[in-house]
């Protein structure tokens, strides 16, 4: 704790670890949830695909919209989802977490549950009863061109490398290192 607090307090700056979720998924019961203090925000639930296509599963995710991009797109996708059309995304979730609970009634009433959490921070593209409604520009910043380079060159050096097992990034460089030497 200490450490942070220093870190903190020499300005340096401060590193995160992002845990992305990423797929395609049904919007459902978009809402504004109020605050205590500040501006309400928005909430969804995306009902995210996965197994084999003649056999879908689906998995929940309970949302806050948490980038400003997203919560235009959902406001503006809102009543589309109060008429039960279908509206699919491509969606990128921040920082799931469970949430247990108990059940307050229904015949599950006692009962322990779980609800998956996360940020919604990314609607790469959206379909409205089977029809394109909106895109993401083509992600062209300068630091995703660097990064993607840079993965691309330590991936190239470590060729005959442990075949098939991810390494983190930090030893794929000090890996490139040593080869280049």
């Amino acid at each position: 704790r200490s450490s942070i607090m220093t870190t903190a307090s020499n300005n340096a700056p401060i590193t995160y670890f992002n845990l992305h979720t990423q797929g395609i998924g049904y919007l459902n019961r978009v809402r504004e949830v109020p605050v205590r203090r500040g501006q309400a925000s928005m909430a969804c639930d995306i009902a995210a695909l996965h197994g084999a296509s003649d056999d879908v599963e689906y998995t929940r995710f309970d949302c806050k919209v948490a980038s400003g991009e997203a919560d235009r797109l959902i406001r503006e996708h809102l009543e589309d989802v109060r008429a039960e059309r279908k509206v699919l995304i491509a969606f990128r979730i921040g920082d799931i977490w469970v949430d247990p609970f108990m059940y307050e009634k229904g015949e599950r009433k006692g009962q322990p549950g779980a609800s998956l959490k996360g940020r919604l921070i990314f609607i790469e593209w959206i379909k409205v009863d089977g029809q394109f409604s909106y895109r993401a520009p083509a992600r062209t910043d300068a630091a995703a061109a660097s990064e993607a380079a840079e993965e691309a060159e330590s991936e190239k050096a470590d060729g005959d490398a442990d075949e098939g097992q991810p390494t983190p990034l930090a030893a794929r460089k000090s890996t490139a290192a040593r080869q280049s030497a």
